[in-house]
């Protein structure tokens, strides 16, 4: 019987440890895309406790307090941070089998050396310790990116965002990239006409200029896209239930917008126009500067009607979706490809029944210009545990090439969440070596090898242009 998290967690055999420890293990990280808070990089913020660096602001862990039976108010409520870290110890024992419980105690290895099992009788202790240590300079958030081998942060912002604290970072110079990723969202969705309007407002504001058309508009938006680009972007990032690719005219966009504009209700197909048309504009956009372009699809958001109207988005009441991807994204790429507007693309699916989908649909839009121009993201969300990365991984190996993988991400708000890294390369380390004891590849460890380091840092250093 093996130990719990021993150092070869996850890896089944020696070709695995091998591939791990040799190859894997030190590479450097690229955490290309993420929802990091760049003011807090900008501060080299240091967090008081557990509470305030690991349970603040992640719904993975509300939701397993919430399914524990823990009230709120231990949650995202008014009790003191002792008290919702308590709640949560209670919680961890109970999370076995689920992807928390590994990401809890590999966070405590790799962060403070604690081998312990978190639970209510360690759980002063490892409160204590742990808010000891973060009091030292080597648990700044800095200090934390450096000791982790981060190269670049990828963080996701707003178009309307000033992006004064990536300028101060990169002015500081502290050793590690942290671009901003264009994230216009906001500006295309036109389900809620007064929430639009007020964004728009906004950009007036931001942008010094009246917006009464879609002409001015987009021009405004254009120049948030340039803006973005002089401080450093290489990336855009959409987070949409699915890819909107309906048919629509310039005029038709127009006179939507102008409704838009005037507070009038939309029909809900004029709102699907609105969406696929700045939906292709971005697009067009990021091909013109050589941007990757991101698409996080399939999630069903906000299904909790009294949680979302207590807490807000973003606080654990969002699922796995059931959309139709096929045709959509089939039409939106083919008609930037038809004209050799397609930038590089990655696309991240959160239903598992879609994987193969959504390798199969790279493949028809790679055109030798770029190794991998069309990614099958790594897994996403609901998806970024052992599962949910094996089976992204065997429909990428079955239908399109493994080799040519960006790797993994961290796509967390949360500096703790670096060890996924760790768990992402375990996994691929164990599933090569799989196959090679099995006869199914040749037992070529220095080749085998190199496609790991290739997948872990190297494919992604070469994809993005963040070093050019």
């Amino acid at each position: 019987m093996k130990d719990f998290l021993d150092d070869d967690f996850l890896l089944e055999s020696k070709t695995a440890q091998k591939l791990y420890h040799d190859y894997a293990k030190s590479m450097p990280v690229i955490d290309y895309h993420c929802h990091l808070p760049a003011d807090e990089i900008a501060a080299d913020k240091q967090f008081a406790n557990l509470t305030r660096i690991w349970l603040n602001g992640d719904h993975y862990k509300w939701r397993a307090m919430r399914a524990n039976g823990v009230n709120e108010a231990y949650v995202t409520g008014n009790k003191t941070d002792w008290e919702k870290f308590e709640k949560w110890a209670a919680t961890v024992p109970y999370t076995l089998r689920n992807p928390l419980y590994h990401w809890t105690h590999l966070e405590l290895q790799r962060y403070f050396g604690i081998k312990e099992i978190l639970s209510p009788a360690t759980a002063k202790k490892i409160y204590d310790e742990c808010a000891e240590k973060l009091q030292s300079p080597e648990y700044s958030v800095r200090s934390l990116l450096k000791r982790f081998k981060v190269e670049v942060v990828g963080t996701t912002d707003d178009p309307l965002d000033n992006l004064a604290h990536h300028q101060k970072i990169k002015q500081d110079d502290f050793g590690v990239k942290v671009l901003p990723s264009f994230r216009p969202d906001k500006a295309m969705n036109a389900d809620n006409i007064a929430a639009l309007n007020s964004y728009i407002d906004q950009l007036e504001k931001v942008e010094n200029r009246a917006i009464n058309d879609l002409d001015s508009y987009l021009s405004a938006l254009k120049n948030r896209h340039d803006y973005f680009a002089a401080n450093g972007s290489k990336l855009s990032d959409h987070g949409l239930d699915h890819i909107y690719a309906v048919d629509y005219t310039t005029t038709e966009v127009k006179a939507i917008f102008i409704k838009i504009r005037s507070n009038e209700a939309i029909s809900a197909d004029e709102n699907l126009k609105f969406k696929s048309a700045l939906l292709y504009q971005f697009a067009l956009w990021d091909h013109e500067k050589g941007w990757v372009q991101q698409y996080h699809l399939g999630a069903l958001r906000n299904n909790n009607s009294r949680g979302l109207a207590t807490l807000g988005p973003d606080t654990g009441w969002d699922s796995i979706g059931d959309f139709a991807h096929g045709k959509s994204l089939s039409r939106f790429l083919d008609k930037l490809d038809t004209d050799d507007r397609l930038a590089k693309t990655i696309i991240y699916n959160s239903n598992p029944v879609n994987n193969d989908l959504f390798a199969a649909m790279t493949g028809n839009f790679n055109d030798g210009s770029v190794a991998g121009k069309i990614q099958f993201g790594s897994g996403w969300w609901f998806m970024d545990q052992k599962q949910g990365m094996i089976d992204q991984l065997n429909s990428l190996s079955n239908i399109g090439l493994l080799s040519k993988l960006v790797g993994m991400l961290t796509d967390s708000r949360s500096f703790m969440s670096f060890p996924r890294h760790e768990y992402f390369r375990r996994i691929l380390c164990n599933l090569l070596a799989t196959d090679i004891e099995n006869g199914e590849l040749p037992n070529d460890i220095e080749w085998t090898g190199k496609i790991v380091q290739d997948i872990c840092y190297n494919n992604a250093r070469g994809y993005f242009g963040f070093y050019e």
